[in-house]
């Protein structure tokens, strides 16, 4: 059978789009195994009208599959495991979006516990972008579903350096004082900046001071140190560290959520990476800074967060995430 245009439509809708460092497709140089989410329309319109011929012609020619030794058509294990994920975004970002915020955040946590440092992000994220409020009720939330404080697991999962600095952060319970004593603030930025001058010598988040400084000041206060500090040192921006994550998810979330969606849509990102773009969107679409954080996107990238989104996602998933992010428009 020659390649017809649905035939070449559904073997592109099963494939994802072109990714870099994605499984190439043998015979399909221009398709990877890659991409957000899957072309449910193309599926519904070829698939739906097609006879069991087609259906099994499309089997013996179809990049997907491979000819067993029982003489029959075996799809590939790894193409089915792609579906299957790929498949599970639009229902996974829907039961998040469903969820009550602070369930929501609980069981982000839960999940960023298991999968080991490459999540410590995310608990920061929750920890320092939330209010004291929403903190407190994804703490009751986490305790309700796991029967754990989620200070008590942090400290039970987490062995290394970042322990302390964690516990803190997600313990907190920050006083939003407008007012702040401009003394305090330069005397803690220059503890701030003489902790990360020496980080060849010891590691910031093993200060003490550092800790204190972050876990337990308000955001307008470390904000105004976040300021001064720049005024004497270079931004944090470029820093990857831990420390630097969590001074712009307190100070600049939208710098920060700009910088992980950005990462989360690049080409070759690793699952955990592209996690990331369901998790901002659902827990910021309802929220006063899914505004700022577009703007930052574009000032960032020169391209629209939407446009981007509309490049790079497949069907039902990615019209969900653009409902979402024109809900503040």
């Amino acid at each position: 059978m020659a390649l017809s245009h649905e035939f070449q439509a559904l073997t592109k809708s099963f494939s994802g789009v072109r990714v870099a460092n994605a499984p190439f497709i043998i015979g399909f140089p221009d398709l990877h195994f890659g991409g957000f989410g899957v072309d449910e329309k193309s599926m519904i319109s070829v698939l739906g009208k097609w006879h069991k011929d087609d259906i099994k012609s499309y089997r013996k020619e179809s990049p997907h599959f491979v000819q067993d030794d029982r003489l029959f058509e075996k799809w590939l294990d790894l193409h089915v495991a792609f579906l299957k994920r790929e498949f599970l975004r639009l229902k996974n970002a829907v039961v998040l979006w469903t969820m009550h915020p602070w369930e929501r955040d609980a069981r982000l946590i839960k999940e960023a516990l298991i999968d080991g440092p490459q999540a410590y992000g995310v608990i920061i994220e929750v920890a320092c972008t939330r209010s004291s409020e929403e903190l407190l009720g994804a703490r009751r939330a986490y305790h309700s579903l796991f029967d754990h404080s989620i200070e008590e697991d942090v400290a039970y999962h987490i062995n290394d350096s970042h322990r302390k600095l964690l516990v803190g952060l997600v313990s907190s319970y920050r006083h939003e004082r407008p007012k702040v004593h401009e003394e305090i603030v330069k005397s803690e930025a220059k503890i701030l900046f003489a902790a990360i001058k020496n980080a060849d010598k010891k590691n910031p988040i093993e200060d003490e001071e550092v800790v204190r400084i972050v876990t337990t000041r308000g955001k307008p206060h470390l904000k105004a140190i976040f300021k001064h500090y720049k005024e004497i040192n270079e931004d944090l921006h470029d820093d990857e560290s831990i420390l630097a994550k969590t001074m712009q998810c307190l100070c600049t979330p939208q710098t920060y959520f700009s910088k992980v969606l950005d990462a989360s849509l690049r080409q070759g990102a690793d699952e955990n990476t592209k996690e990331a773009l369901t998790r901002v969107i659902v827990t910021r679409a309802d929220e006063e800074d899914m505004k700022e954080i577009k703007e930052e996107y574009h000032k960032q990238h020169g391209v629209s967060l939407s446009k981007k989104i509309d490049d790079v996602v497949n069907g039902n998933f990615k019209d969900f995430l653009l409902a979402l992010i024109a809900r503040g428009d």
